[in-house]
């Protein structure tokens, strides 16, 4: 995406995201997207990374700047990647959109040391106005109506740490951000996007 002055925006989480990689370290982005991540991580961190998309037009996005890219489905696991075979494995705004959230997040765990996680939080004071006047929340990290929203399993900053503290799951670090600004007072209502950094227990 591009600013008023011609130059490329990026998304608010990708630099919370660069905060915590090390730097030289091997990433694998999951839904990766056109590999806008990647490329920012390669171009900030130096890191070597694959993606995994399974959009054919997001795949040859990937190609074509030269990002190395698998095309897979997540709903199948990552049983191509072996344990440990990363130092982070992200997944950025897309874990609302995984059906089987427990298991991607155990698999993130299995195949990287750290994993990072980045969703809108649905506990978002906005979010919730909109529920009371009797509509689904729409927003910039809720982009869709209803009708056509890919999202399947929405949470809260709640939600996703009562997750992780039934299922072995430490949290290391979060972050939680609204217009690309740190909040740190009421994060759960006042937060739209959440940066969660993680590993087992």
């Amino acid at each position: 995406m591009k600013n008023g002055n011609g130059t490329t925006k990026q998304r608010p989480d990708f630099a919370a995201i660069a905060g915590w990689v090390g730097m030289g370290s091997s990433v694998l982005d999951l839904g990766c997207g056109d590999g806008s991540l990647l490329r920012y991580l390669r171009e900030s961190r130096r890191v070597a990374g694959y993606g995994v998309e399974i959009d054919d037009d997001r795949v040859l996005a990937c190609v074509r700047s030269g990002v190395n890219v698998v095309q897979g489905d997540l709903e199948r696991g990552l049983s191509e990647f072996e344990n440990r075979s990363f130092d982070y494995v992200v997944l950025s705004q897309t874990l609302q959109a995984i059906m089987d959230g427990e298991r991607i997040i155990n698999d993130m765990l299995r195949v990287g040391r750290e994993g990072i996680v980045t969703f809108p939080n649905f506990g978002y004071w906005r979010n919730r106005l909109q529920v009371l006047g009797g509509h689904m929340p729409v927003s910039d990290n809720l982009p869709y109506q209803w009708h056509d929203t890919p999202n399947v399993h929405l949470c809260t900053l709640s939600d996703f740490e009562d997750f992780c503290a039934g299922h072995g799951v430490r949290i290391m670090e979060r972050k939680v951000l609204t217009g690309g600004r740190p909040v740190s007072v009421l994060p759960n209502l006042l937060g739209s996007l959440a940066v969660y950094r993680f590993q087992r227990a």
